[in-house]
């Protein structure tokens, strides 16, 4: 067992509380660009692909359509920054206490999304928290998004992490918790606030499941303490 000294956390679902206004947007571009043809299992695709990122997410919902799939993401960014300014992307309870509950414990703190860049860094200054972190990421930073393992890989890199595991990965998808294990992440815990509930989360692998992000900066402090406590 390894002391955790990096939190990889997910931004929508996990940290910051959405409303569903990203399902919202996919599905309103889905029957812009389709002429209101939206394939009838919409629904499903959509849920399998979140928290990867939204453009795959796009290509996955119109059935690998690139063409569609990149006039979508465009519309689709357009609205969902629409959403933001209008305030419908909040602060989840306990989210700012973890940020800072972390800085105080010496742990370095990235936030990764599905968003684009500069998605994420509205998000960022409407909530309020680019002093709180101190690092986010998007696919286009890391090659690749979730569920492959490239944003917490590159987050290690960056905030200078001896190996995976002494990451801590928190996040409310599966995808979220396939990335976290196949980067080797010490915690990949699933977060019941967001996309997935405690079944589907429970299907993934991982090592905890939380109630929400407030939780977890007790399971780091319990690890934490459970390695200084363990023999040499």
């Amino acid at each position: 067992m390894t002391r955790i000294s990096v939190a990889v956390l997910d931004l929508a679902g996990t940290t910051a509380r959405e409303d569903g206004v990203v399902e919202a947007a996919v599905r309103a571009v889905v029957h812009t660009v389709t002429d209101g043809g939206a394939p009838p299992d919409l629904a499903e695709r959509f849920h399998a692909a979140r928290g990867g990122s939204k453009i795959d997410m796009l290509r996955s919902v119109l059935g690998g359509d690139e063409g569609l799939a990149r006039r979508a993401h465009h519309l689709f960014e357009q609205d969902l920054l629409h959403r933001i300014e209008s305030g419908h992307v909040t602060p989840m309870p306990g989210a700012a206490e973890t940020f800072a509950g972390l800085r105080h414990r010496g742990i370095r703190t990235a936030l990764t999304t599905g968003f684009s860049p500069a998605i994420r860094d509205r998000l960022l200054d409407v909530l309020g928290w680019r002093e709180l972190v101190d690092l986010a990421l998007s696919p286009d930073d890391a090659g690749r998004g979730r569920p492959h393992p490239d944003l917490i890989w590159t987050a290690a890199l960056r905030l200078r992490a001896e190996s995976a595991q002494h990451i801590a990965v928190a996040g409310d998808t599966g995808n979220d918790l396939l990335a976290g294990t196949r980067a080797g992440a010490g915690i990949v815990a699933g977060v019941l606030t967001g996309a997935h509930g405690r079944e589907r989360l429970q299907k993934a692998p991982h090592t905890h499941i939380l109630d929400g992000v407030g939780d977890l900066v007790p399971l780091i402090d319990s690890h934490n303490e459970s390695v200084l406590a363990s023999p040499a």
